[in-house]
């Protein structure tokens, strides 16, 4: 039969992978065995015994998990059962793909193996990437903008990604923009917050203060928003004063994923240093009107968001 190779140490691809190979053996033998042995304790007798055929002739999956800690004493052992598979056995190999077991690894590629990468994703195109393909797999398609939102409300939990982009293609007809993205998250706190924080950021006023009306229309407590906010300012003011840096040096230094560094970056563009000066009083301010100095929460907020926008336009020209 074939034998896979999964290098990189991202969990979730990694298991999903597994998951198809199993899938499509099961869809032409449904009594299909899978075999999971960990690389660290491999031995002899259990190689010989799995890779043995089954007297029922039934398939058999066998994944070797951590292929990089297999014992190098085994490593021949295991090729040579990887070059004489029975035609019932499909060997997988989840191998992390650092300098640790780079000898088998290397074999294995030699001899065939069909290759699936499975390596973590750590930068925002990367993870733009996987989106639109998450979407495209689930026969849907996208907009640039509606990754980005997806991105940033979900963040970089990959199995947290494909279900959110699996859900968005069943929910809107194959078709994901960023109007299905907020739907999707309407009744998440978190991203009903950062929604109105990236409007305020962008100087989108109307939609800013739509985006507020509705959180509190559907039960967001107003301190979750003025949070928001507080952070989206505070998040820009720091990466403005950071400089324009490269975003995965400067990942360490300001202690915040690249990705959302380079979105700050964007942001930043259209502020002066006054401007967010003058904007972090503002959202201190807030903070305390929403936390119990204000009789109208709701009115504090709308307030603060037509004159944090109103510093961004007015500090503009000297920016």
């Amino acid at each position: 039969m074939t034998t896979y190779l999964l290098t990189g140490d991202e969990e979730y691809l990694v298991s999903r992978a597994i998951a198809e190979i199993v899938a499509r053996t099961q869809a032409h033998d449904p009594d299909c065995e899978r075999v999971e042995l960990p690389g660290a304790q491999l031995a002899a007798g259990a190689l010989a015994e799995t890779f043995s055929p089954s007297l029922f002739a039934s398939a058999r999956v066998v994944i070797i998990r951590d292929g990089q800690d297999v014992p190098k004493a085994l490593h021949d052992s295991l090729l040579a059962h990887a070059d004489t598979l029975a035609e019932s056995i499909t060997l997988v190999v989840a191998h992390a793909g650092g300098a640790k077991g780079k000898a088998l690894l290397e074999a294995l590629r030699k001899k065939g193996a069909l290759v699936q990468p499975c390596l973590k994703i750590t930068k925002a195109k990367e993870r733009a990437e996987f989106i639109r393909a998450e979407v495209k797999r689930a026969g849907g398609r996208t907009t640039a903008d509606a990754v980005e939102l997806i991105a940033d409300a979900v963040g970089g939990n990959l199995r947290e990604l494909a279900n959110v982009c699996a859900q968005l293609v069943a929910d809107s007809d194959g078709v994901v923009d960023i109007d299905a993205v907020r739907r999707y998250h309407s009744g998440r706190a978190e991203v009903t917050g950062f929604t109105v924080a990236d409007a305020v950021m962008a100087g989108d006023e109307a939609e800013a203060l739509a985006a507020t009306r509705w959180a509190v229309g559907i039960g967001v407590d107003p301190v979750l928003i003025a949070d928001a906010l507080a952070d989206g300012v505070r998040t820009v003011a720091r990466v403005s004063s950071a400089g324009r840096g490269n975003a995965y040096q400067l990942a360490s230094q300001l202690g915040m994923p690249a990705w959302k560094i380079e979105r700050a970056q964007r942001t930043a563009r259209g502020w002066s240093a006054p401007a967010l000066i003058a904007a972090m009083r503002v959202a201190a301010e807030l903070n305390g009107a929403v936390k119990g100095g204000s009789e109208d929460r709701v009115f504090a907020l709308e307030r603060s968001i037509g004159q944090v926008i109103a510093l961004r336009s007015q500090f503009k020209g000297n920016s």
